[in-house]
């Protein structure tokens, strides 16, 4: 049986693809593919806020926010939030989103970068997920212990990435 992270993420990955919108899978759920153990609470996904009124017709009666200009302590970022089935998802602007520096006590412009996500299969569906080097660099801005506890889950990620790559590397050579 499907939980509901996963029949939420296939429902919405669908019409993302069913309108060609590129997206990327960020936040916690992008920390939680990436190792992080702790529970998923929301599917944070980042497409271009032009195509926000591409999905509206598809995503309309699930809405409990937006499509808005959120700006709180943390964010100020173009959002909409969708309960699908007990599911939350929370659709973000990819191009102009800033993060508060609760350190440098300024706001970040942290745009997207769609070009360099991962490729991941998901709950058998191919879906792309923020880098995990931006990852990391986005969670350093925000506050918060769960930030940390994904931080290091993305570190231990790229070394685990980058010790297997290395040994497929050297395998390679012994059989040349």
């Amino acid at each position: 049986m499907e939980s509901k992270l996963e029949k939420a993420l296939k429902w919405i990955v669908n019409i993302l693809k069913k309108h060609n919108v590129p997206f990327q899978i960020a936040g916690g759920f992008a920390a939680h593919i990436y190792g992080a153990k702790r529970s998923v609470n929301d599917i944070d996904l980042d497409i271009p806020e032009e195509k926000f009124k591409t999905i509206l017709p598809d995503i309309e009666k699930y809405i409990t926010f937006g499509p808005d200009r959120l700006k709180d302590e943390k964010w100020d970022l173009d959002l909409i939030v969708l309960n699908y089935e007990g599911q939350m998802i929370d659709i973000s602007g990819a191009y102009k989103t800033k993060i508060y520096n609760e350190k440098n006590k300024t706001w970040e412009s942290y745009p997207a970068q769609f070009e360099t996500a991962q490729i991941k299969t998901i709950f058998e569906i191919e879906v792309y997920v923020m880098n995990p080097k931006d990852l990391m660099e986005y969670k350093k801005i925000l506050n918060g212990e769960h930030q940390k506890i994904d931080i290091e889950a993305v570190k231990n990620y790229l070394v685990d990435f980058s010790q297997h790559h290395t040994t497929e590397l050297n395998r390679f050579r012994h059989v040349r």
